[in-house]
């Protein structure tokens, strides 16, 4: 692991002195200057790759605007994805001269590899204190996909659902959980700055590993309920939501910390490779697709009117009725959703070839058919009746 470590920083060391990023170009300047390493080669390939990765972050980090130091691989660290085995209980690596080295993997871990007959080890990472092994499987698609399910990211809850069913799952746990953890950090006094800061990792990292279980939970029952009734996750593109609470706004200051902690994008890195686990279709919307989706009436396409006396709820002046926003938003990402999965389906059925009757001198004509249309006309028929019983609920409970 420490020969390792030292080839990755002389290749990271090389790569910076020829501004080299790329995996085949550090390949070609640095394999040479690691021939007095006694390792099998495919190690020091592997080496050459770890570099490729921290450099290619680097130079991420410092397109977006960001101020980066020098890379340096600090842990002693071990990464193939060459001539190693998984034999029953034990994962044995090369070590060279046909010896191998064997390392006893946990119960847990035994258990998956021998369960799932179609999972296979791509490669392992191996530290001083943990072993990390990269799986995958052939996840064969959806064959058919009955609709879609429009998922909307929200502060304290994740609503998800479309015209026929509506389903909100509670995450305000996870906002309580940061910010005790924020005034569990701020209420320290101590001078030593090495302290705060170990300290503040420890309570950092227990926060994250809470708000992902937290997280873990409610994706896993949202891909298992997409999965039963064959339907796509739709997600609207917020990237740069946290735009609106920069520093000197005007607004509070326990506002913009709740904001900025905000894990709206852990959520959707769940969903997401869970989706891909079970074969589940995920599509993305664009931000001009997802403009407006929380203020647009999903009847009559008309501007919401909102209100601080009314919270959640929205107007409508035209058809005269009141919505929740998390239900505005959800239908509406889930029409819009529909109707990018079936342009990129092709549903409509095929052009037609109309032959007419006067003459065989004459041109074929092909009558086309768009599918967005026909698509978006039938489900807002299909948004009526549920958006009727929703306003009679509304109207009875008032």
């Amino acid at each position: 692991m420490e020969s390792f470590r030292q080839m990755t920083n002389i290749c990271i060391r090389i790569g910076l002195e020829n501004d080299a990023s790329s995996l085949k170009r550090l390949s070609l300047l640095s394999y040479k200057e690691l021939r007095d390493f006694n390792l099998p080669p495919y190690y020091k390939l592997c080496a050459i790759s770890k570099a490729a990765g921290i450099l290619a972050a680097r130079k991420k980090s410092i397109r977006r605007g960001y101020d980066t130091k020098n890379p340096c691989l600090k842990k002693r660290i071990l990464v193939s994805c060459y001539r190693f085995k998984v034999s029953g209980n034990s994962l044995r690596i090369p070590v060279g001269g046909r010896q191998f080295a064997a390392i006893r993997l946990n119960q847990h871990t035994a258990q998956v590899l021998a369960s799932d007959s179609p999972l296979r080890v791509c490669s392992f990472t191996l530290t001083e204190d943990s072993l990390s092994l990269c799986i995958a499987k052939d996840v064969p698609k959806m064959e058919e996909v009955v609709g879609t399910v429009g998922v909307d990211r929200n502060l304290n809850n994740l609503t998800v659902g479309n015209d026929r069913q509506v389903t909100y799952y509670d995450i305000s746990k996870a906002t309580r959980i940061t910010e005790a953890t924020r005034s569990i950090t701020r209420s320290f006094k101590r001078n030593d700055v090495r302290i705060r800061r170990r300290m503040v990792g420890k309570y950092g990292g227990r926060r994250k590993r809470r708000v992902q279980h937290l997280l873990h939970k409610v994706s896993k029952q949202i891909v298992e309920s997409a999965l039963k009734s064959k339907q796509g996750l739709v997600f609207e593109d917020i990237r740069d939501i946290r735009r609106l609470s920069p520093k000197g706004n005007g607004q509070g200051r326990d506002y913009r910390a709740r904001m900025n902690d905000w894990p709206f994008h852990e959520v959707k890195r769940q969903i997401e490779y869970k989706a891909a686990w079970a074969g589940v279709p995920v599509i993305t919307l664009s931000r001009s697709e997802t403009r407006g989706t929380s203020v647009t009436c999903p009847r009559c396409g008309e501007r919401l009117q909102g209100s601080r006396e009314l919270k959640r709820k929205l107007w409508c002046q035209r058809c005269r009725e009141m919505f929740d926003r998390d239900l505005v938003a959800v239908l509406n990402i889930s029409r819009r959703g529909r109707v990018r999965f079936a342009r990129s389906e092709g549903v409509g059925g095929e052009a037609m070839v109309q032959e007419p009757d006067e003459g065989p001198t004459w041109p074929k004509v092909i009558l086309k058919v768009d599918p967005t249309k026909l698509t978006r006309q039938a489900h807002e028929q299909e948004l009526t009746e549920p958006l009727k019983d929703y306003a009679m609920n509304e109207s009875s409970a008032s």
